[in-house]
């Protein structure tokens, strides 16, 4: 077919990957991705009104997270997803074709003109984030039959053609199902593991064997913690597995030491050199160079061609002897070595989700009458490879000193080892968690703006969010879905909103592009004195 992506912010040229894609997809993987996504549509179709929601709600969930970005680089295992989608609708149909009323293949997805095909890619795309989080939920047992309905009736109404109008009100349900689907992977996550506490977490590798593990599943997390609590395997977080140490149910392993690197896009040089194993649980992959890739493991719905992979048994364990294996076989260092972030710091501090910032409500709403805290950003979101992203370290480096940073995801690797220091007795950096904490972000807010007797656009608040693959999609039309109003998006726009439809969510939400620090941080005004 010829590849056609423009899923992620480094999109060739800011519009398509054509004949090579920057995250390392080939056309081959490309093409299956995009059958995996056709024949999920003709499936949802067939299974309408048939009462099968619970049933095929797993299928759903792995096929659109194999197809998140940097997730699945392999074509062979993809089709043959894609094979497994095609005969289980076979079997609801008896036999029988299922035609689609917008879309007539898999080259055709994406690739029409007009608002329709913005607004189409964004439920797909935004569909493909929620499947992840659900499949995060789902492993740890916790399901929710609205999000089950919605991956299908969601991926069925992207088949079809719409008004405007019609998009927009499946873009706004769609964005409020989300929001469920991220409260249940909280619920998921506090459930099993505790509420996370304020923790600091050093960059310090100790001497002896270990294993980098990333991604964002912290079962996998827990799973491999038990297998090395006595095997004499260090545990090192890396990305999106840093808040993992702030969950008491984690961070009682003695064998989770601390946290190595900074974020996704710089592994193919910080895993140079590295005499310890790599356990990729989810998206985060780059296609690994040759002197390392023997040291990774992948697992779960993360897969590349050559890549030792570690599956699940039929109730959900895993075995992770191979990796601890290999640990030992390379040995680690033979004395501590001690890694800093960007910006030099060598302790990161997490844990500041929404049961630990509202424990201390109090202190943040005295902070904000008393007028020692005027305003606080909301910096979050997806990192990446392209320029402009240091405009993020630059904001929040000139956020004034009356005010809080509340950050998440692992767009904090841009800043998240500076020192701000301290206001009304608060830190003045508080790391809430995961991308998926964007839950927390909107539980504090709620509160604040309860306790203040105003609307969350009426906050001295100013959410920056920093974009780069589906999760940031659905966690973005939720937030417009919820009424929040006036986000800043960077560090450029997505090349599947349409000039059209970029006007609509200027219009109604407010939603603009970054611009310069100077500019932003002098609109960005507080609210409430």
């Amino acid at each position: 077919m010829g590849m056609f992506c423009f899923q992620c912010e480094q999109t060739v040229g800011g519009t398509a990957c054509i004949d090579v894609s920057n995250c390392g997809k080939t056309v081959e993987t490309s093409d299956a991705q995009d059958r995996i996504t056709y024949e999920l549509m003709k499936l949802a179709v067939a299974a309408e009104g048939t009462g099968r929601d619970g049933e095929l709600a797993v299928t759903f969930m792995e096929a659109l997270f194999s197809t998140v970005t940097n997730v699945n680089f392999d074509a062979e295992s993809c089709n043959t997803l894609a094979d497994e989608i095609d005969a289980t609708r076979t079997a609801i149909t008896a036999g029988a074709e299922t035609t689609l009323e917008a879309v007539s293949g898999p080259e055709a997805i994406f690739t029409t003109d007009g608002a329709e095909a913005s607004l189409r890619a964004l439920l797909v795309l935004g569909l493909r984030g929620m499947a992840a989080y659900a499949h995060h939920a789902h492993v740890l047992g916790f399901r929710d039959a609205e999000v089950d309905a919605w991956l299908i009736s969601g991926m069925a109404a992207a088949s079809r053609s719409h008004e405007v109008g019609e998009w927009l009100g499946l873009l706004h349900d769609f964005g409020m199902v989300n929001f469920r689907c991220l409260a249940l992977l909280d619920e998921a996550n506090t459930t099993s593991y505790g509420n996370p506490t304020p923790t600091a977490v050093s960059m310090e590798v100790q001497a002896g064997p270990f294993i980098v593990v990333t991604g964002h599943d912290l079962h996998d997390l827990k799973m491999l913690a038990e297998q090395c609590e006595d095997a004499g395997v260090a545990i090192y977080t890396h990305g999106e597995m840093l808040p993992g140490h702030a969950y008491p149910e984690l961070a009682k392993y003695s064998c989770l030491k601390g946290h190595f690197g900074t974020a996704w896009q710089n592994q193919r040089k910080e895993f140079l050199g590295v005499p310890g194993a790599f356990l990729f649980t989810t998206n985060c992959l780059m296609p690994p160079l040759p002197a390392y890739a023997g040291n990774i493991f992948t697992t779960a719905m993360v897969a590349h061609p050559g890549l030792a992979h570690i599956p699940a048994a039929a109730d959900g364990s895993k075995d992770f002897s191979a990796v601890i294996a290999k640990a030992k076989e390379l040995g680690g260092w033979s004395e501590a070595k001690l890694f800093s972030g960007i910006n030099g710091g060598s302790e990161l501090t997490t844990g500041f989700g929404h049961n630990a910032v509202l424990g201390v409500a109090d202190v943040v709403l005295d902070a904000i009458k008393a007028g020692d805290l005027k305003h606080i950003y909301l910096v979050g979101g997806c990192d990446g490879a392209l320029h402009g992203r240091n405009y993020f370290t630059s904001l929040v480096e000139n956020t004034p000193s009356d005010s809080i940073v509340l950050t998440l995801a692992c767009g904090k690797f841009r800043f998240n080892d500076l020192n701000l220091g301290t206001v009304g007795g608060l830190p003045r950096m508080l790391d809430m968690g995961q991308c998926n904490d964007a839950y927390s972000a909107v539980k504090v807010a709620s509160a604040l703006a309860e306790a203040l007797g105003v609307g969350i656009n009426d906050l001295p608040l100013s959410l920056v969010l920093s974009w780069y693959e589906q999760k940031a999609v659905c966690v973005l039309l939720s937030l417009l879905a919820l009424g929040v109003k006036n986000i800043y998006l960077g560090p450029s726009l997505p090349a599947f909103v349409s000039p059209d439809v970029l006007q609509v969510l200027v219009s109604e939400f407010g939603l603009r592009p970054t611009s310069s620090v100077e500019a932003d941080l002098a609109d960005m005004r507080p609210v409430l004195a």
